[in-house]
Parts: C-alpha cells; structure tokens; sequence
C-alpha cells in the first residue's frame, strides 16, 4: 500500500477515500497472561451492530482495563486497516478478522500505518485526528497465541493509528472514511513506532511532529532527546 501524498496543514485536502468495516468494542477477559494485578484486558474486540457514538472519551460499550498506558483522548480510537489484517492472516497462519488486533475502528481503502500524525478524517459523522501509534505488548501476543508476535508486529511496520475524537458523532459499518487534511511534515504512524522501539536514529525526524503527538508520545520524545543529549547516544527511553 502507498502512502497518501502530503497536503498544506490548513487548507490541503486531499481526495483518499475508505470505508468503516466494522466497529468493535472490548469483550472483557481475565484468562490471558496479562500480569496486571486484576488479570483483566480488553484487548480482544469484537464487531458490534448499529450506530457507535465516537467521543473524546472513546468509543460507546468500549472498555479500557488500565488506563496507565492506554485509552485517554490521545487514544480514543484505534483504526487499523482490514488489508492489513489480511497480511496477518497469511503471515500467522490463523483467520484475522475485524478487531483481531485490538482495533475499534477496521476501515478498507485507508493506509492506516502511513497516516500522519495530525492527520484529519471524517469516519460518518465524527472528525477524528491522527495523534499515536500502536506499540505492541505481550498481552498482544497471548491474544493471538504466537510468542514472538511483538517482535513480528514491528518488523512489519503496521501499526495502525490511534485518533482523537475532534468532533463526536455516530459511526457504523458501512459509513465513509475521508481524508480531510494533513500536515506537511510527513511524520507516519509507523515512523513513530520504529522511532520508539528499534529505530532510535529515527527520533530527531519524528521530532519534528511533536506538536501533532499525544501527551504520552511529547513525554517520551522529550524524554529521550534529553537522554540522548546528554550521552551523545540513541538512548533507551
């Protein structure tokens, strides 16, 4: 899949056009290895009938176990596209379908892990911004039963997109998904992932997305530059 071209931060629009597969929603589990102290994720999402109102908060009958390091407005939606899921499907050897990889949103037509940061779409009636990565985790792996999955999901460069909701509204399967604008800088989802697991050379060019990011994301960034200016080495956040 090709990355979608760059559009002027403000008044660019660009002509990329999806659509919304399925919307899904967290069945809660306490029978994977989670290690958290309550055993609980909602990690495993499944697609849901009808309208599903999107809000700053996230999406409707959704559940986020812990709130450390997940959920919030940065995170309040995560889009991954069913393409990719099809490149799952064969890579794994098991059947990927919609929510397979902890998605909300699964959306065709649509590079989700060439999004750029601060990218803007318009999924039914809600506006939705660009603002994260996915960073995979072993609880990742025990969903999908294959150990060395971390290390398989970030070789593979698709994350998918975390969004904030700009503008909340119902979304259903079915509505279209488009491309209102992006920013210039070119900073994708998935340079920021590598950026923050195996590609540390990376950082000072997703920097210049910093204003784009989650709070989470503009933590890490700053942490880590500061690290690395004080040893002169691609530091470990």
């Amino acid at each position: 899949m090709s990355a979608l071209p760059p559009a002027d931060s403000v008044t660019g629009v660009l002509s990329a056009r999806g659509n919304v597969e399925s919307v899904n929603v967290a069945y809660v589990r306490s029978d994977l290895d989670t290690r958290a102290p309550d055993g609980r994720t909602g990690i495993d999402k499944r697609p849901v009938d009808g309208p599903v109102l999107l809000t700053t908060a996230g999406v409707q009958g959704d559940t986020v176990c812990h709130t450390t390091h997940h959920g919030g407005p940065d995170q309040a939606v995560y889009a991954y596209a069913a393409e990719d899921l099809a490149f799952w499907s064969a890579e794994l050897g098991q059947e990927v379908g919609p929510g397979g990889v902890g998605e909300n949103l699964t959306v065709s037509g649509i590079d989700c892990s060439a999004a750029v940061l601060g990218e803007r779409w318009q999924v039914g009636a809600a506006v939705l911004q660009v603002r994260s990565t996915r960073t995979p985790c072993r609880v990742f792996s025990a969903f999908r039963g294959v150990p060395d999955l971390v290390k398989r999901f970030i070789a593979a460069g698709r994350p998918g997109a975390y969004l904030a909701v700009e503008r909340s509204g119902p979304v259903q399967a079915g509505d279209v998904v488009t491309v209102l604008d992006r920013p210039g800088h070119g900073v994708t989802v998935a340079d920021l992932m590598a950026a923050r697991t195996v590609a540390r050379d990376r950082v000072p060019v997703v920097a210049d997305a910093r204003e784009h990011m989650g709070a989470r994301d503009r933590d890490w960034l700053d942490r880590t530059v500061a690290a690395m200016r004080r040893t002169g080495t691609a530091a470990q956040a």
